[in-house]
């Protein structure tokens, strides 16, 4: 059938009247040119490779003749116009070869193509909003049909991106394993730098390991073996910890005790017992002067919640000279090895109000926008071990003298046998048991003689070497102390070479010896469900399964996922994935302009952090609807934020849940202040950004990036009149921005009375009455977030289908591309029977094919 023959479905006839919305055929090549300025970039990207592609030696794929015919009309009905062999716009030319002829090798990008169709025409944005479009029945229907044709090509290739077998631990999993493997809480970042992201997550790039990284491993583990091992060696390790320089603190702070104001809370897993000196230094202007110190201030240092010093803080006489105002800020406290609490903070006067003719800001840290009224630390310092006689006279008189070595859960963990005596037979054996232990969880895998020669062969080294220690360490007051120092030397440093060791640092899955599509074993499916929901080494019960071959069971692992989303080590998903997700990491670059936003601070930027990870928490911990995460009728919230939100009634630094009144500029993600300050620039609102974060998180149909040497926006001139929309539209002039502005700068102005740090507002910088209006790609007009959420969840699948996308690229480690495509669609499918509840998706993430498997490509004949 010829197009001419076709039976025209986009328009009715009329008696009386024209078609109200077909367009004359004289007028095609203007139809063309229009449509040609908004698609040709905006497609060009991922249709490409779908044009004229060369024959393929491969039989097509098996597919429905039925679903092919939906697809075909309407393809015929609502692309050829654009996309023919003659106008081929965007470069996609879908009639030379139909769907029904198309083969589906990698090497034509046919398969690559019609699911980035699938995504446009799922999504609404194509036809595109200006042309005749399908109603919603045609949409499901042709959407269904296409879904179906691509799940059979899927069936048919049995084909995976392929995944490296070889990928190092990430930062964060590093810490959390060394947390799970030894029982101490670690940071990881005094260490390790950081891992460069791709494809939104971290876990991706982290294939190889360069000698200077591998040397950074070294010093780490051993800090870590001597601090996990806490033998007593007299030497001191030193901790410095920087406030950051915008923290207000003024008020209270959370993890701090009542009553008190500023400060810091310090959690650190102390190396050995002994005397430590704590040194704090307060926050100076440029002048050198303490900031607020107009008047006596107490100065408290805590540990674990005790109170053992407090400094008495005097200002100068001659209000001056403050050179020596912290100068004997020290104190040295005993402390017993294992982790602690160390807190340092003011003594809250009270607060009253000031009397001034303005409000006076939230933020107060800058001496000439807004000064601090009281002063406030600068940075605190820790160094110990101390034994010489300056720490005893300093130390608390009636403090007990620190037992050694001191029963820590990390020395619980690792010392569940001990020599029978003194022979090194005895302290072989002790040794291989601890080591055994320590190696099956740290390899994730079971053990043999091989695994534990490396470990064993540094503690002979060590026991068969006299142990040297500082003069004055204390050591184990029993009789055989000098055969248990070295036994626990031993240990040290054999775990210092299981922290180091390739099995440990990296996780290995072993290649197929044929090519192909292969489950994973048990023990490597133990690995991926650990790092995926804890970001962390598999525990004893999934390995156990594992050794016997029978986590790959369905029910089976269906019951170890819902048993560690309720375990507290799955916050990791909060914490990792849904940070780097919703870009919550990037909060630490926001520093909006101070002329501006002169109420910015660090106080705020936690707290923006604080309430969207308590948000995705919670629909995890109470297994609700993901959609919950767009349109919630409550939040999370302190004073802080409250204020900053013109939110009455909440007082107080720690976060609750506040119901919201259904008339709120409050509630999901869209209207969370992390959000919207990570998508702004410091000085203004960016519709572009925000339009473009949204397509990309939330929607999963990002626009393509933008062509070199586009010109940037021009900045308001103080002889224009003109508003920021207006400026954007000149913008959109230039041929090469309008067909990517056209799809996002929509989205981004429905968020525009939202300000760079998330306030909500009526009018711009330029006191101009702020217009969200617009037209969505899927044609929806739009005057604000609320349409724009309605639009997200008046089509569900499309925000969950985003959400398993990168949900399934994090717990992968890799991208994921249209050979996943179809598995995709089949866990959006099935968590919709259950309303798409959290736990739901991640279950059949964990059932679906690309977890349980990996594809072995042919080897290159070359």
């Amino acid at each position: 059938m010829t197009r001419t023959d076709l039976p025209d479905r986009r328009a009715p006839a009329f008696d009386n009247a024209a078609p109200p919305k077909r367009r004359p055929c004289r007028l095609a090549i203007i139809r063309h040119v229009f449509r040609s300025l908004v698609c040709i970039l905006a497609f060009a990207w991922c249709f490409l490779a779908v044009a004229n592609p060369p024959a393929s030696a491969d039989p097509p794929a098996t597919v429905s003749g039925d679903q092919v015919r939906v697809v075909t009309e309407f393809v015929e009905s609502y692309c050829l116009d654009c996309h023919n062999a003659d106008d081929a716009v965007g470069g996609l030319d879908l009639e030379t070869t139909p769907i029904g002829q198309a083969s589906w090798d990698d090497e034509t990008g046919r398969w690559s193509g019609w699911e980035n169709i699938y995504k446009r025409v799922a999504s609404r944005q194509m036809p595109p909003a200006d042309a005749y479009r399908p109603d919603d029945d045609e949409y499901a229907v042709a959407t269904k049909a296409l879904a179906g044709v691509l799940d059979g090509v899927a069936e048919s290739k049995q084909t995976l991106t392929p995944s490296d077998s070889m990928r190092r631990l990430t930062r964060t999993e590093y810490q959390n394993s060394v947390r799970d493997l030894l029982d101490i809480e670690i940071d990881a970042t005094r260490w390790i730098p950081k891992d460069e992201s791709s494809q939104g997550f971290d876990n991706i790039t982290v294939g190889e390991l360069s000698p200077a990284l591998m040397s950074r491993y070294l010093t780490a583990a051993e800090k870590i073996s001597r601090i996990a091992v806490a033998r007593p060696t007299g030497t001191p390790m030193g901790l410095t910890v920087r406030l950051p320089a915008d923290l207000t603190q003024e008020h209270h702070l959370p993890g701090l005790p009542l009553g008190t104001r500023g400060g810091t809370n310090i959690r650190h897993t102390f190396a050995e017992s002994g005397i430590y000196e704590i040194a704090v230094r307060l926050t100076r202007d440029r002048d050198e002067m303490v900031e607020g110190l107009y008047r006596p201030h107490d100065l408290d240092v805590l540990v674990d919640r005790h109170r053992h010093h407090r400094f008495h803080i005097q200002p100068p006489e001659n209000g001056k000279d403050f050179t020596h105002v912290d100068t004997n800020l020290k104190v040295r406290v005993p402390i017993t090895a294992g982790p602690h609490d160390i807190a340092v903070t003011f003594v809250s006067q009270g607060e009253s109000l000031r009397e001034i003719k303005r409000q006076p800001f939230d933020a107060a840290y800058n001496r000439h926008r807004h000064p601090r009224q009281q002063p406030a630390l600068f940075e605190v310092s820790m160094v110990g071990p101390l034994t010489d006689p300056q720490s005893a006279h300093s130390a608390q008189p009636n403090a007990p003298e620190p037992a050694s070595p001191v029963d820590t859960p990390s020395r619980r963990r690792i010392f569940t046998v001990r020599p029978d005596d003194d022979s090194l037979v005895s302290q072989v054996a002790a040794a291989e048991t601890i080591f055994a232990k320590l190696l099956r969880h740290a390899y994730r895998r079971e053990i043999g003689p091989d695994d534990l020669a490396v470990p064993m062969k540094f503690f002979r080294d060590a026991v068969q070497t006299t142990v040297t220690t500082s003069k004055s360490a204390t050591v184990s007051h029993r009789s055989n102390s000098t055969a248990d120092d070295r036994f626990e030397f031993g240990i040290q440093r054999g775990i210092a070479a299981i922290l180091v060791n390739p099995h440990f640092l990296f996780r290995i899955e072993r290649p197929a010896e044929t090519a192909g599509l292969h489950r994973v074993s048990d023990t490597e499916l133990a690995s991926r469900l650990s790092y995926f929901l804890y970001a962390s080494l598999p525990d004893e019960g999934l390995l156990d399964l594992a050794a016997s071959n029978r986590l790959s069971d369905a029910a089976v692992l269906d019951k170890q996922v819902r048993r560690m989303l309720d375990d507290p080590r799955s916050d990791s998903l909060v914490t990792n994935f849904a940070a780097q997700w919703l870009y919550l990491k990037n909060l630490d670059g926001v520093k909006p302009d101070l002329r501006r936003f002169p109420d910015f601070d660090e106080n705020l930027r936690r707290a923006f952090r604080t309430e969207t990870e308590s948000l995705f928490r919670h629909i995890k911990e109470h297994d609700e609807s993901v959609l919950g995460l767009i349109d919630s009728d409550f939040t999370y919230l302190n004073e802080r934020l409250a204020v900053h939100y013109e939110i009455p009634g909440v007082v107080g630094s720690h976060f609750r849940r506040v119901n919201l009144s259904p008339d709120s500029n409050r509630g999901g993600l869209l209207r969370h202040g992390s959000i919207l300050a990570v998508t702004s620039y410091s000085t203004r609102t960016s519709p572009t950004i925000r339009g473009n974060w949204v397509l990309e998180n939330l929607v999963g149909t990002p626009p393509p990036p933008p062509p070199p040497d586009v010109p940037a926006l021009k900045e308001k001139q103080s002889l224009t009149d003109a508003t920021f929309r207006q400026r954007l539209a000149a913008h959109r002039e230039n041929p090469a921005c309008a067909s990517c502005h056209a799809l996002i700068d929509p989205v981004g102005f429905s968020l525009d009375h939202y300000d760079a740090v998330g306030r909500y507002r009526r009018f711009d910088a330029d006191d101009t009455p702020v217009d969200s209006s617009g037209t969505l790609p899927d044609g929806t007009e739009v005057t604000g977030v609320k349409d724009l959420e309605a639009s997200l969840t008046r089509h569900p699948e499309m925000f969950v289908t985003c959400l398993v996308e990168k949900m399934l690229t994090y717990a992968l480690g890799r991208g994921v591309d249209h050979r996943d495509a179809a598995a995709v669609r089949r866990i959006v499918s099935e968590s919709a029977q259950d309303d798409y509840r959290f736990s739901s998706i991640v279950r059949n993430i964990v059932a679906s094919r690309p977890f349980q498997s990996r594809y072995h490509p042919p080897k290159d004949p070359s």
